[in-house]
């Protein structure tokens, strides 16, 4: 059984002349204990998916499944145990008058657990943090210790999925690697199933087994890591994106005048 399912997806933004398509037709699934990748330029509607997954984007149509359970409006506990989100910025995701503790506790007792103190130290432990920063505030800590809180509080849950919108992106180069193996050996103890947005294939070939390939809201083309590694993609733009993560033809122009950079 599949952990997530899309089919025909299709969100939007406004009404009227006004609105705004940011996903079309969109289908893929994402299988259990799968680590997936949604891969594209900015704006092609990859972290739109996730909202729309986690209820906080209510315009779209089609259906979204969660392990065989199609989603409706509305998003109840039982969904947010099974799906905790990290997002992109550690800076942000975290209230500044709030200590570790506070953050960790308040969503332990949101989803009813009570040995709060032994939840703690094993979600600290988890992430990689001693007991030293359990009354330590987001100014106290540096941004690879931030993320590992974030990945923390959703990790305190328990839940069986995670989406990581770009986790590393916000992030030093020399931290980034850290935080990318830490969510591979959580995604092992845990066996936990990951949807990944990111704009960086080298990060996706490091994370994924299969990607999803988006341009302008649609899903291009879906293809293993392995396809991604060998350079043998189908549609032309994931060409140019293949092209681009590895600096080639950087003085070139893509289709509309853009020029390639070097990453996607």
């Amino acid at each position: 059984m599949s952990a997530l399912k899309f089919e025909n997806l299709n969100v939007w933004f406004g009404d009227g002349r006004d609105r705004v398509n940011a996903v079309r037709n969109a289908s893929f699934e994402v299988q259990q204990g799968e680590s997936f990748g949604l891969v594209g330029e900015s704006g092609s509607g990859k972290s739109t998916i996730m909202r729309a997954l986690t209820g906080l984007v209510p315009t779209w149509s089609g259906r979204m499944e969660v392990n065989g359970k199609p989603l409706g409006t509305k998003r109840d506990r039982a969904f947010y145990k099974t799906v905790q989100m990290v997002f992109q910025d550690p800076y942000a995701s975290l209230h500044p008058r709030h200590s570790v503790d506070h953050v960790l506790s308040e969503t332990l007792h949101l989803h009813g657990f009570r040995d709060i103190e032994k939840r703690i130290e094993r979600l600290l432990e988890d992430v990689g943090l001693g007991p030293s920063f359990r009354f330590r505030y987001p100014h106290q800590l540096s941004g690879g210790q931030r993320q590992r809180v974030a990945i923390a509080r959703a990790l305190a849950p328990e839940p069986s999925i995670l989406l990581l919108d770009e986790p590393t992106s916000a992030l030093d180069v020399s931290v980034q690697a850290e935080i990318l193996n830490l969510l591979t050996d959580l995604r092992d103890e845990h066996d936990l199933t990951f949807l990944m947005v990111s704009h960086d294939l080298a990060v996706v070939g490091h994370m994924c087994s299969r990607i999803a390939v988006m341009k302008d809201g649609e899903i291009v083309e879906v293809m293993s890591v392995e396809d991604m590694r060998a350079l043998s993609p189908e549609h032309p733009y994931t060409q140019h994106l293949l092209k681009a993560s590895l600096g080639y033809f950087r003085d070139e122009e893509e289709p509309g005048g853009e020029p390639l950079t070097g990453t996607a």
